[in-house]
């Protein structure tokens, strides 16, 4: 029997009765974070975030959209940070789309004629193009940060994409080995600082999740000819994580007329904890691009 709501307590031991939350559709204390701007929004933004992290590292995108009058929103996915669930385990990486667009759904019923946008970053990448494709006319844009389109060719060859549906069958709990967070970052401070955040996971992947994440990438590739939303994708070029051939695919691929790509040379996997110059044009590109696809102030 499920615990009382009252009762319910986040997996630092929080209260859900003290901390902001959605409950979704299997009944899951979902996190959530609302940074506001100061005047009525003009826009929102909801942001998703990667495997194994959780939408607190979003604080500087956030504040720098804030400061343009836009409302920016995020929870911790199912299994991730402050939200209930098994850590890093999910049946059916559909779930996650379905929280976003429940979210989604919340805070258009308070602002039913604000556009919206989505930032996703790494898994939330994936999560953002797949929920935007589900339902195209709901979003005025996408936002990728070094997303995860495609998998990595190294680790998902014929053999080894064979190999894993064996084990995900016999043991869909092996682990893979964790995150390698020398990879995230070429900022040694922001490696430390991912490495002590108590809120991200740091053990290893199982077999089972990365199958969900092949799934949605081979997903993600069936839809690309049929995307024509607008988007922006950023990219290291020097990104081990997530494969920057995805982006060029998804640039070549998708119909869009309005459509963009910008590669960081020697840019590592999550560009807005990068090196402090590259931090800053992220923050620049993605406010400028949001800026300019909203509607013209109305002048009665």
């Amino acid at each position: 029997m499920p615990e009382p709501e009252g009762n319910r307590r986040s997996p630092q031991g929080v209260p859900y009765t003290d901390l902001a939350h959605i409950v979704n559709a299997d009944g899951l204390h979902l996190f959530c974070r609302y940074w506001e701007p100061d005047s009525p929004p003009k826009a929102l933004v909801f942001v998703a975030h990667g495997a194994g992290e959780h939408c607190g590292g979003y604080a500087d995108i956030a504040h720098s959209l804030t400061q343009h009058g836009i409302l920016v929103f995020a929870h911790d996915h199912v299994g991730h940070g402050q939200s209930e669930g098994e850590r890093m385990d999910i049946k059916n990486f559909q779930i996650y789309i379905r929280d976003v667009l429940q979210h989604i759904d919340i805070m258009k019923g308070r602002y039913p004629k604000l556009p919206v946008f989505i930032i996703g970053h790494s898994m939330g990448g994936a999560i953002s193009i797949l929920t935007t494709c589900e339902r195209p006319q709901d979003f005025a844009g996408v936002v990728l940060i070094g997303p995860m389109v495609q998998m990595n060719a190294e680790s998902a060859t014929p053999f080894k994409v064979f190999v894993a549906k064996i084990l995900n069958r016999l043991t869909p709990n092996l682990s893979l080995g964790a995150i390698e967070s020398k990879w995230v970052s070429r900022d040694p401070k922001q490696v430390e600082a991912y490495d002590t955040d108590k809120l991200n996971y740091h053990g290893g992947l199982r077999i089972a999740f990365g199958m969900q994440l092949m799934e949605a990438a081979a997903r993600i590739e069936r839809e690309l000819p049929n995307i024509t939303w607008p988007f922006y994708i950023l990219h290291g070029d020097a990104d081990k994580l997530c494969d920057i051939r995805g982006a060029h695919l998804m640039y070549n691929e998708a119909k869009s007329t309005d459509k963009k790509l910008k590669v960081y040379e020697e840019a590592y996997h999550a560009l807005h904890h990068d090196l402090p110059e590259t931090i800053e044009s992220v923050l620049k590109e993605v406010s400028t691009w949001i800026l300019e696809r909203l509607p013209a102030p109305h002048v009665s």
